[in-house]
C-alpha cells in the first residue's frame, strides 16, 4: 500500500507543476538554423508570454552552447531584476543587445552586430519567471561572401591550341560554385568548352579566332557573389622560323660590329706606338751642339799655329787681334784657380802688343 501511495502523490505533484509551467510560453517561431553573411546583423528571436500564475521575477538569459560538451556554456547577455548585463562575453562586447530595451514587454530577442565567422554556434534563449521556465535553441552559421576573385588564362592563345580559363576566390565559405559566361560576340560559350563549377575551370579545345572576347566568371555561395573578367585574344601562330632567322642575323651583325671596333682600336694603338718610335730615333741621330768652351779652344789653337809660323816682323797685323770676340766663359776663373792648360813646348816667350808669343 505504501509504494502505490507514493507513486500517486508524485504523479499529482508533476501534474500540478505542469499546470503551472503552462502559464509561461515562448511564442516566437522556432528556427533551427539561421545563416548570415560575415559583417551583417542577425536577430535571434525569443518572444514569450506569461500568466498571472507566474509571480516570480523575470529573467531572460542567452547562452552560447559550445560544440565540445566538455566545455561550459557561455552567457552572452542577461536581463534580471530590471537590469541588462551584456559584458559577460568579451568576444561580443559592444556587438550584442536586446532588440527591445525592455524585455518585460515579452520580447527577449537579441541582435548581434557585425557578425564574424567565430560567432558560428548554437544559441539558447532561456526565460524564467517562477515557477515557469522555457527555452529555445537556434543554430547560427556565419558565412563569408566570395571576395578577391581572380580570373586568368592558362595556355597559349594561338589558333588550334588548347587553353583553360581559370577562376578562383581567395575568400569565401564553402560551398563555392563558379560559372563562366561570354560577354561579347555571340555571348555563348564555345561549343568545345567544358565547365567545372567546383574548380572554376573553363577548358577550351582547338581554339579559334571566334573564341576571342571578354569572359566573366561569377563565384557564389549561399550568402553572396563576386565576379571577375578576362579578355581572350586568339591569334594565328607566330612564324618561329622567321623569328629565329632574324635573331641569328641580328647576333651576327652585332658580332661583326664588335670585331670592327676592336680592329679600329688596335690599329689606332699601333699607329701611336710607331709615331713615338720614329720620333725617338730622330732625336738619337742628331749630334749634340758644340759647347762654347770647345769653340774657344779651337779658336785659340788656330791662332797659336798661325803665330808660331810667323816672324816678329809680320806680327804687326795681328797686334790687335780681336780676343774680345772669343767666348770667355771657360777662361774666366775665380781668384785662386789656375787654368788647366797643357805645358808649354817652348821655354822662350815674348810679348808683342800685349800678346805673349811662345
Amino acid at each position: 500500500m505504501e509504494l502505490p501511495l507514493r507513486a500517486a502523490l508524485l504523479g499529482s505533484l508533476l501534474l500540478c507543476c505542469a499546470g503551472l509551467t503552462k502559464g509561461l510560453k515562448i511564442t516566437s517561431t522556432e528556427q533551427p538554423m539561421v545563416e548570415k553573411a560575415q559583417g551583417e546583423k542577425v536577430t535571434l528571436p525569443c518572444t514569450f508570454t506569461v500568466s498571472p500564475e507566474d509571480q516570480g521575477p523575470l529573467d531572460v538569459e542567452w547562452v552560447l552552447i559550445p560544440i565540445d560538451n566538455q566545455k561550459k556554456e557561455q552567457t552572452i547577455i542577461m536581463y534580471s531584476v530590471d537590469r541588462i548585463y551584456n559584458n559577460y562575453y568579451e568576444a561580443m562586447n559592444g556587438r550584442v543587445q536586446f532588440t527591445n530595451p525592455d524585455p518585460k514587454s515579452g520580447d527577449g530577442s537579441i541582435d548581434i552586430l557585425n557578425l564574424k565567422s567565430t560567432d558560428t554556434g548554437t544559441y539558447q534563449c532561456r526565460v524564467k519567471k517562477a515557477p515557469g521556465v522555457e527555452s529555445q535553441k537556434i543554430q547560427l552559421t556565419v558565412l563569408v561572401k566570395p571576395a578577391r576573385t581572380k580570373c586568368y588564362i592558362e595556355g597559349s592563345q594561338e589558333t588550334g591550341r588548347d587553353l583553360t580559363l581559370k577562376c578562383v576566390s581567395e575568400e569565401g565559405s564553402p560551398l563555392l560554385s563558379y560559372n563562366w559566361r561570354k560577354l561579347t560576340g555571340t555571348e555563348e560559350l564555345p561549343a568545345t568548352s567544358l565547365l567545372n563549377k567546383d574548380t572554376g575551370e573553363l577548358s577550351l579545345k582547338n581554339a579559334s579566332e571566334e573564341y576571342s572576347g571578354t569572359y566573366s566568371c561569377v563565384a557564389a555561395n549561399r550568402v553572396g557573389t563576386d565576379d571577375c573578367f578576362v579578355v581572350l585574344n586568339v591569334t594565328p601562330p607566330i612564324n618561329t622560323a622567321g623569328t629565329i632567322a632574324g635573331a641569328v642575323i641580328g647576333t651576327l651583325l652585332g658580332l661583326f660590329l664588335l670585331a670592327f671596333l676592336v680592329f679600329c682600336c688596335c690599329k689606332k694603338r699601333k699607329e701611336k706606338k710607331y709615331e713615338k718610335e720614329v720620333h725617338h730615333d730622330i732625336r738619337e741621330d742628331v749630334p749634340p751642339p758644340k759647347s762654347r768652351s770647345s769653340t774657344a779652344h779651337s779658336y785659340i789653337g788656330s791662332n797659336r799655329s798661325s803665330l808660331g809660323s810667323m816672324s816678329p816682323s809680320n806680327m804687326e797685323g795681328y797686334a790687335k787681334t780681336p780676343y774680345n770676340q772669343v767666348p770667355s766663359e771657360d777662361f774666366e776663373r775665380r781668384s785662386g784657380q789656375n787654368p788647366n792648360f797643357p805645358p808649354s813646348k817652348y821655354d822662350l816667350a815674348y810679348k808683342i802688343h800685349d800678346i805673349t808669343v811662345v
